[in-house]
């Protein structure tokens, strides 16, 4: 695990500036000032980090770390001094699914390093991924990414339980983090341009009063 800190810690700087834009992006849609900006680029950040982190009983990791904060603050400026506008929102979609699919690992890969068993780690990966996201979705009053139809949890699910399985095969971590990401975002991006869904339920809803 330590040779792996230097990249682990790159991965989570890019993937707390990809997410924090998009908090910002949140709040930019609401018309938001700069400090609302900067409360929801952090949020989003490091929101699911931060939520692995406590379920699993190791140091929050951007607590010593204040660099995470400052990160998702220019990101936030970033946002509030150019904006984005639609093109600008695409490309973060796209980002946000490389970061979604990095983080699927590296949550997964974190619980595995300290103890937590395989299931546990898939679900460390998943929040890792996607929490920020809900609460950033909650804060803005959008719709969750949990009731959208397109595919994005369920791409972190992949991701990590593709990473934790390959990893108790015996192959290497590099290998199986490469696998677990590309089939996240594979599965991610074929949300974005074909609209993959799941089937919804089939059943009648129920009678209204």
């Amino acid at each position: 695990m330590d040779a792996l800190a230097p990249t682990l810690s790159l991965l989570d700087y890019a993937a707390v500036a990809v997410f924090g834009a998009t908090g910002a992006l949140a709040a930019a849609r609401r018309k938001h000032d700069i400090v609302t900006f900067g409360f929801f680029a952090a949020v989003t950040g490091v929101g699911g980090g931060t939520l692995r982190d406590l379920l699993i009983g190791a140091p929050v990791f951007w607590v010593g770390r204040p660099a995470y904060l400052v990160v998702a603050a220019g990101a936030a400026l970033a946002i509030w001094l150019f904006g984005w506008g639609r093109r600008g929102e695409r490309i973060l979609t796209w980002l946000d699914a490389l970061g979604m699919a990095a983080y699927a690992v590296v949550g997964a890969l974190k619980a595995l390093s300290l103890g937590a068993p395989p299931l546990s780690a898939v679900v460390m990966g998943v929040l890792t991924s996607t929490f920020g996201g809900i609460i950033r979705d909650v804060l803005a009053e959008e719709p969750s990414v949990l009731l959208r139809r397109e595919l994005y949890v369920t791409a972190a699910l992949a991701g990590a339980a593709a990473f934790v399985a390959l990893r108790l095969t015996g192959l290497a971590i590099w290998p199986a983090s490469l696998a677990g990401f590309l089939i996240a975002f594979a599965t991610r991006a074929g949300a974005i341009v074909f609209e993959w869904s799941l089937p919804g339920f089939p059943g009648r809803a129920p009678p209204t009063a």
